[in-house]
């Protein structure tokens, strides 16, 4: 059994920043695991130009998440927090010695892990903070790029059995304080 490959990104966002920030970086890094026929798009930020996908399931569920966190953020919660994209493959459950379980089970065989902080920079810091942001979201499109064409990147990859956007089950998650919400 293959272990779970995990991939981190850590951000620093500030309000005005976060949702477009976010919904960049989630749709990029389906942009990089769905083995299906995408349709792509692009997203502007901080004139760093991010690849996306343009489907409607995903972009729903990119959005839902992404204004999850940001409520969590807004109603006082922490300052950080983390969004999860975990991509599975099915196959059949395994029983015991004489036990047949049957069925199939998701087993993870990669997660990238978005570490967000919020902090509210001053005006005199405003082009700084951008900046930075910015040269780590090149950073981001360059790990992920470097990851998803690398050996270690392309082996974690179980057999494409199926069609379809995604060929394997993948879930976002939104973590605040290690706890998952929503």
């Amino acid at each position: 059994m293959s272990s779970l490959s995990t991939i981190t990104i850590d951000l620093v966002l500030d309000r005005s920043t976060i949702k477009d920030v976010l919904r960049a970086m989630l749709h990029s890094i389906l942009f990089h695991r769905l083995f299906g026929i995408v349709k792509p798009q692009t997203f502007e930020v901080l004139d760093v130009t991010m690849p996306g996908v343009s489907d409607p399931e995903v972009e729903q569920m990119v959005h839902e998440k992404v204004d999850l966190f940001w409520k969590s953020i807004e109603n006082g919660g922490s300052k950080r927090g983390q969004i999860l994209v975990t991509f599975s493959e099915k196959r059949q459950k395994k029983g015991g010695w004489f036990v047949y379980s049957g069925g199939e089970e998701d087993v993870p065989w990669e997660q990238w892990v978005i570490n967000a902080e919020i902090r509210q920079p001053l005006d005199r810091d405003r082009l700084t903070f951008d900046s930075t942001l910015a040269a780590t979201l090149t950073k981001s499109i360059q790990t992920m790029l470097t990851h998803t064409s690398s050996e270690r990147g392309r082996s974690v990859v179980p057999p494409i059995t199926h069609n379809g956007i995604s060929p394997f089950p993948f879930k976002l998650a939104v973590k605040m304080g290690g706890v998952e919400i929503g």
